[in-house]
């Protein structure tokens, strides 16, 4: 195992940021290469614990000569998001600079361009820099898994139709619940592997055999527990095993057959006022149209200071904001549904 640094200068002077790679050389030129990175989202942990077991599990295999193809792993990709707290409160979904998402605003290249990602990098900004190195590092792989968590949810993750069904095989490793199928309009990092591949020709592809980017969400935020890592830890081996990246002693991967919805099949529940929220619907439970889902206290103690948000349509409760105080559309939950919401949705990701 080859363990490096990537030096990002800061913005101002006296401030460096180090961002660790944790290499693996395959020994099958023709095997697929796997990058791996967690934590892009700072305040998102359970893949960081899922990297640390699975770095061991990889050290043993590398010492067994089972390592076939090269596999790169970032446990903490973002270490500008690890060093933002406002208030005693970690901020790691936005920097705080540039008010931008660390998954926002990936730069859309196609794949023959991917070494001008780090050309004359003093021309941007630390978290540009740091943006571009990670983008650089995951086209230089065929499978790439960024992982991440929601608030309060299930295990699912956000994969390109490009992708779907072969990508059945990671979502089955993972026991994970539910897969929405995204549409690829977005600058999310995920996305921006997979379009670096669709114009490798410059031609649009639709379908990318072989290859994988895909954002895992690992449960919730505070679903960051030794059993739950090892376990998720298993499950990535276990596909790594599956693809060929490495030998092992190759289990059946049963056929994904959990919940697979287009994002536009997803039902964003959104509070209609201001107020605290009272769930009466968890993540897990299957609802039908018109259930209630929550009441917001709007103005207590009033006769008329509580409003009913209910069900648009069947579905399973996928997600739930862990905060108790909504403000007036923000989210509160993400059903996932077998027909499309009524609801107007732009192309692109389903949240900021």
């Amino acid at each position: 195992m080859d363990v490096s640094e990537i030096i990002i200068a800061g913005d101002t002077p006296g401030i460096e940021w180090r961002l660790p790679v944790f290499r693996f050389k395959g020994r099958t030129a023709a095997a697929p290469k796997t990058y791996i990175q967690a934590a892009l989202h700072a305040n998102e942990l359970p893949g960081t614990a899922l990297a640390h077991f699975l770095l061991q599990r990889l050290q043993q295999a590398e010492k067994d000569g089972a390592i076939l193809g090269d596999i790169t792993v970032v446990p903490q990709a973002n270490p500008i998001g690890a060093a933002q707290s406002h208030f005693g409160e970690l901020q790691g979904r936005f920097d705080l600079g540039s008010r931008t998402n660390f998954n926002r605003d990936s730069p859309l290249i196609a794949l023959g361009d991917r070494d001008r990602l780090i050309d004359d990098l003093d021309r941007y900004s630390a978290t540009d820099r740091l943006k571009r190195q990670l983008l650089h590092m995951a086209l230089g792989a065929d499978l790439m898994l960024d992982l991440h968590c929601d608030d309060e949810a299930l295990q699912y993750a956000y994969i390109d139709d490009a992708f779907w069904p072969e990508a059945g095989d990671l979502a089955s490793a993972l026991d994970m619940e539910a897969v929405f199928l995204s549409d690829g309009e977005s600058s999310a990092f995920e996305e921006a592997v997979a379009y670096a591949w669709k114009y490798e020709t410059g031609q649009k592809k639709t379908r990318l055999p072989g290859r994988l980017s895909v954002t895992v969400e690992l449960r919730g935020t505070r679903d960051v527990y030794p059993e739950l890592a090892r376990k998720d830890a298993e499950g990535v081996f276990r596909f790594l095993v599956a693809r060929g990246v490495v030998t092992g002693d190759e289990e059946t991967i049963a056929p994904f057959a959990g919940i697979v919805a287009p994002l536009d099949n997803i039902e964003m529940i959104r509070a209609p006022e201001a107020g605290a929220i009272l769930f009466h619907r968890d993540i897990g439970e299957s609802v039908k149209a018109g259930d209630l889902l929550a009441t917001i206290l709007t103005r207590p103690g009033l006769a008329d200071g509580a409003l009913e948000v209910r069900a648009p349509q069947d579905g399973l409760i996928v997600t739930r904001v862990s905060t108790r105080l909504a403000r007036r559309r923000s989210d509160l939950m993400k059903i996932a549904c077998a027909a499309p919401s009524s609801a107007v949705r732009k192309p692109g990701s389903l949240e900021a």
